[in-house]
């Protein structure tokens, strides 16, 4: 939290918010709940219900396609040095509202249900015991990179049945991406850009061929499922390769975040920790909080196509609007005591808008509880003295807006 006297600035990418965003919130939730960002150029939304209600608004549109590529003109690329990604993004269901949004997300969405997913569990849970067991001996190690990213990749990667000879070069391909998307202050680029088109491009062409494979002989993975579908839902091949790569990329960034993100309040709160040690039954609230308090996507953004009032705001057509999931999570209008991490919290009273709300529900949110479940089950089980490693000190991701994480999560046991 941040310190006695913080003079708090409204920037929404200031270095002191992007370390602790809380305050940040705060302030613009109680004096400034729709709120211009000239550094940005868009609206920010931050009390609970506006963010809930801007997210099902048909005024707000989720086809934020123009908008990303204004944000790449923005860095000095030219559209054709990005085309193979803004073309793979306009496809996906993610930027898509009404029917053409329905017609995509109906011919993913059973591979999603709660049935298929629960017949992936023991390939979870098989999973995360091989990452534990190789680091289980060393008594201390940086779970982001040796467990936290490799969980939900080789997860996502099995679901979406690619073999395990290609999911390195997969990764490889999907990194530059990644980048493009939430560049560090430093980075270059141009150079990122040119990765990441060639990266989109042999991700597009390996996933063409992946599905012709699946339509001849289909499994029981997720792009199966989808192909099963192809009739009712008219996908295009290109259609269903874009939102395979969506899954991808979705299926495993945040869920790595927001693991490290879970482990870290569990392990600073330690009244917490204990009472959830001694109270086992406590694991799914336990979990819920975590994607409550410190949610991996802290905003989503959205462009309104005809005029919005709001609080006295005119919210006009082609302006970007962040909706604060976090903030709406950290709302005392809706959470009670909204800034203390509590486990025992009833998850059935509110849930948090950390997987979105309405037609753009996150999709893939049963499978990221699902492992998050297991993750925290298997860790407490395993290393019961797991502590963060005091000579290592954590170090947070804090150069994006959009997404929170950890860069390094150092532990002992």
């Amino acid at each position: 939290m941040a310190g006695v006297g913080r003079k708090l600035q409204l920037n929404p990418v200031a270095p002191e918010n992007l370390l602790d965003p809380v305050p940040f919130y705060k302030e613009l939730r109680e004096n400034d709940p729709v709120h211009w960002s000239e550094v940005l150029h868009g609206w920010f939304l931050t009390r609970h219900d506006d963010v809930m209600n801007g997210l099902r608004d048909p005024r707000l549109s989720a086809d934020r396609s123009q908008v990303m590529a204004y944000q790449f003109r923005a860095m000095g690329l030219s559209p054709e040095s990005i085309r193979e990604v803004i073309e793979s993004f306009k496809l996906q269901m993610a930027t898509k509202d009404g029917v053409a949004h329905q017609r995509l997300r109906r011919q993913t969405s059973p591979a999603f249900s709660p049935q298929v997913l629960d017949t992936w569990r023991p390939v979870m849970r098989r999973t995360l015991v091989t990452l534990l067991d190789k680091v289980r001996n060393q008594r201390q190690v940086d779970l982001v990179p040796e467990v936290f990213f490799r969980l939900p990749t080789h997860i996502i990667a099995e679901l979406l049945g690619i073999p395990a000879d290609d999911r390195e070069q997969i990764l490889k391909w999907g990194e530059p991406i990644t980048e493009l998307t939430s560049p560090g202050a430093n980075t270059n680029v141009v150079e990122v850009a040119r990765r990441a088109n060639e990266g989109q491009a042999a991700l597009n062409r390996y996933l063409t061929g992946l599905i012709e494979e699946r339509r001849r002989a289909p499994g029981e993975d997720v792009i199966s499922h989808m192909l099963r579908l192809e009739k009712q839902g008219g996908m295009t091949t290109e259609e269903v390769v874009a939102n395979t790569s969506l899954l991808m990329a979705a299926g495993h960034l945040t869920t790595t975040d927001q693991l490290g993100n879970g482990l870290y309040e569990l392990l600073t709160h330690r009244d917490q920790l204990e009472q959830l040690r001694r109270e086992p039954t406590l694991l799914r609230s336990a979990i819920e909080e975590m994607i409550r308090f410190a949610p991996a996507v802290p905003f989503t953004t959205r462009i309104a196509v005809d005029p919005l009032e709001l609080h006295g705001r005119t919210i006009r057509p082609g302006d970007v609007v962040f909706l604060g999931l976090a903030a709406a999570n950290h709302d005392p209008a809706v959470f009670p005591d909204a800034d203390r991490f509590d486990i025992t919290r009833d998850p059935h009273q509110h849930k948090p808008m950390s997987f979105g709300f309405g037609a753009h529900h996150c999709i893939g949110a049963g499978l990221a509880r699902r492992e998050l479940e297991i993750a925290f089950e298997e860790l407490l089980q395993r290393m019961p003295e797991l502590r963060l490693d005091e000579t290592q000190p954590p170090r947070i991701k804090s150069n994006a807006l959009l997404f929170r994480g950890f860069e390094a999560l150092h532990v002992r046991w």
